[in-house]
């Protein structure tokens, strides 16, 4: 991607303005935004967690994963045209939250952020927190199947799976991310329709829709699950499954309408071809994880009693599965090391492409909502990429340091997801109701987004005591205390 950029440069004299660097001048087409959703929406959460659902709630979870998720990214085109309307040349959400409430309301959202300790001089602490969990994930879920896979050191994958991203995304700026979107896009859906041909046709341990029926129903006999009708991996009849659904709603109306990413591409994007991009790639999206769930996390189920599953005879241990490793497990016994390439291949695709939608994302709020707000108003041109370059730079750096953090301390994949909405859905309906509600107040802003920040931790910990009568990871990473938190907050 690097070549390719440098290769415009010289043969098509493309001058890096920032305006290019930061908005491809506001001229992507309907194919490219579509492709960049996708790849945005497409974590390594997507295909790593999807299956972890899979893999304990049964065929109900990747229905609730993949519905769940897909609603928001629908209901994003009406804010994307919204935003092409009312403030066709702003660069980042938070500029309009600048211009429409003043910098008082600016500012308190900057206190706000800096309470938290996340990272200094923070725009919005919703949003900016938001990316910074979704870079967490990327990274915590990337580094464990990395490590697994490989025998990579796992704090190496840390630091290692964002430095390429950050070298072509300081290149090419945000044409780049497009251009990469569309090529990782493509090989994911290649390896997944390989997972799915020989899952249900070619492999001799399933082979077949009905093999796997009765798989799995022999594996409901061994090990029922937990408040499923009977047991049953084949059920939609399921309380867990309905309650990750119910988190998983809420939790992603907040990663999509307060992550700048998202916005970056509505931005990016042509009148023309906005709501039809936002559409089409939520629609799109919709068939990653709900194929790859069906495929391989059910897999993982059916295949714990074969002899060429990795942790034969034992199953995976819940730290395995909430790690995110059934994919690999299930690749590692259909397919041996040929399996396990292909993961991590379709791992590093994911994880490249949104991580560099988020490292691009940063970079604009650093640089239109704090350089150019509160420490060089005048700043153009050539100053504006490169405090631009310090950002992507910074936030990748700092981003590797706050996964080990994270692991270290023994946050997975699973727990982050989980929590996710409670830490940015307060903001979703402020920002929301700035496109789209002209009675909405600064004060008002401000109110629901601390109050709805602060109350839900507290009722997320308060159930958590409550019911374990104690406040550790175990505890408060359970459904009930997540559930109560998430719908706190949202509501």
């Amino acid at each position: 991607m690097t070549g390719i950029t440098m290769a415009q440069k010289r043969y098509h004299n493309e001058f890096q303005s920032s305006e290019m660097y930061m908005t491809a001048h506001r001229s992507v087409k309907t194919g490219l935004v579509a492709s960049a959703v996708v790849s945005s929406w497409t974590w390594a959460a997507t295909l790593l967690q999807s299956s972890t659902v899979a893999y304990n709630y049964g065929v109900s979870g990747p229905f609730w994963y993949a519905s769940g998720a897909t609603v928001q990214v629908l209901l994003f085109a009406i804010l994307a045209i919204e935003l092409k309307r009312k403030a066709p040349n702003a660069h980042t959400m938070l500029e309009i939250v600048n211009v429409r409430y003043g910098k008082t309301a600016h500012l308190t959202f900057l206190f706000f952020g800096l309470a938290t300790n996340i990272i200094p001089f923070l725009t919005k602490l919703p949003l900016i927190f938001c990316l910074v969990v979704v870079t967490a994930m990327l990274l915590l879920g990337g580094s464990a199947v990395v490590s697994t896979l490989t025998g990579m050191n796992v704090i190496a994958a840390c630091f290692l799976l964002p430095l390429g991203v950050i070298v072509y995304t300081l290149f090419g700026g945000l044409k780049a991310t497009f251009l990469t979107d569309y090529v990782h896009t493509t090989v994911i859906f290649i390896i997944i329709l390989s997972f799915v041909f020989t899952v249900y046709g070619s492999s001799d341990f399933i082979g077949s829709p009905s093999k796997m029926y009765d798989l799995l129903t022999a594996a409901s006999a061994a090990h029922p699950v937990p408040d499923n009708a009977e047991g049953s991996y084949l059920t939609m009849d399921s309380l867990q499954g309905l309650i990750f659904g119910i988190i998983n709603i809420v939790g992603n109306f907040g990663t999509v309408f307060v992550d700048n990413a998202y916005w970056q591409r509505a931005i990016a994007a042509r009148p023309s071809s906005t709501v039809k991009a936002y559409l089409i790639g939520g629609l799109a999206w919709f068939a990653i994880p709900f194929t790859l769930a069906t495929t391989m996390g059910i897999a993982g189920v059916a295949l714990e009693s074969s002899i060429h599953f990795p942790t034969y005879p034992d199953r995976l241990s819940p730290d395995d599965v909430s790690a995110g490793l059934v994919v690999p497990a299930a690749a590692v016994a259909l397919l041996g090391s040929t399996g396990a390439i292909a993961v991590l291949v379709l791992v590093f695709m994911a994880v490249t492409s949104a991580a560099s939608a988020e490292l691009i994302a940063v970079s604009s709020i650093f640089t239109y909502d704090i350089y150019r707000t509160y420490i060089k108003p005048g700043a153009l041109g050539k100053e504006v990429i490169r405090y631009a370059h310090f950002s992507v730079i910074g936030f990748g750096i700092f981003m590797g340091v706050l996964a080990v953090i994270l692991r270290a301390i023994g946050v997975d994949l699973g727990y982050m997801y989980l929590l996710m909405g409670i830490i940015s859905s307060p903001a979703v309906v402020p920002i929301a109701y700035t496109l789209t509600w002209r009675k909405q107040s600064a004060a008002a802003a401000i109110t629901a987004a601390v109050f709805g920040l602060v109350s839900g931790i507290a009722v997320w910990l308060g159930v958590a005591k409550s019911l374990t009568g104690e406040i550790t990871l175990s505890s408060t990473g359970g459904n009930y205390p997540m559930l109560a938190g998430n719908l706190w907050v949202f509501i």
